[in-house]
């Protein structure tokens, strides 16, 4: 069967050559930090030319959003099935936390690098920014509480980065027990305040 010469088959090769790139971007991350990513090491771990990798991505900007975006995507589709199929929505967001612990390690890691450099690359700031609005639309639907809902968002936040940084265990019980502490914490939850929670690692 000959090679697809039609637009779209050329628009098919084109995202895959794409999403290829992005998928070395994340290995250099997970391998060297996200100041390791340049046009040079992404295109020797993709096993392709540098101005191929610059026909797609012009700039390191567009490298590290096109990156960033990815894990956001991915991000918001998880979110997404718990919000529409999970019966305990508070324990689906921590197994999302709890996630970054096992097979997650390393793409978390690579969301954690480059959502610190997002602070310093004006570019990455809007497609960070949708991570931590995606926690906090999970979590208006755990709780009716602007409070609860900033707890639950700080609370992820902490986890994940004592998880990413100190690589603590994070089981999904336990993730759990810690996020019913911080809405139980916040005033007028509506869900009936437990009182400090006895968690142990």
């Amino acid at each position: 069967m000959g090679e697809d010469k039609t637009a779209d088959g050329r628009k098919a090769r084109g995202d895959k050559r794409r999403a290829e790139i992005i998928e070395a971007t994340l290995a250099v991350i997970q391998r060297e930090g996200a100041a390791g990513v340049t046009h040079r090491t992404v295109a020797k771990e993709a096993g392709i030319t540098v101005s191929l990798s610059t026909y797609y991505f012009a700039t390191l900007d567009d490298l590290l959003v096109g990156a960033l975006t990815s894990i956001a995507e991915s991000y918001t589709a998880r979110i997404r099935h718990i919000i529409d199929e999970h019966e305990d929505k508070l324990r689906g967001l921590a197994e999302i936390v709890a996630e970054s612990a096992g097979p997650g390690r390393d793409r978390a890691l690579a969301e954690r690098e480059l959502s610190t450099l997002a602070a310093r690359r004006p570019a990455l700031r809007p497609v960070a920014r949708r991570w931590r609005e995606n926690v906090a639309e999970l979590a208006r639907h755990c709780t009716d509480s602007p409070e609860a809902v900033a707890a639950l968002v700080a609370t992820c936040d902490g986890l994940c980065a004592a998880i990413l940084l100190d690589n603590a265990p994070a089981d999904t019980g336990y993730v759990h027990d810690v996020l019913r502490q911080a809405i139980g914490a916040a005033p007028s939850t509506g869900i009936g305040r437990t009182g400090p929670l006895q968690t142990t690692r």
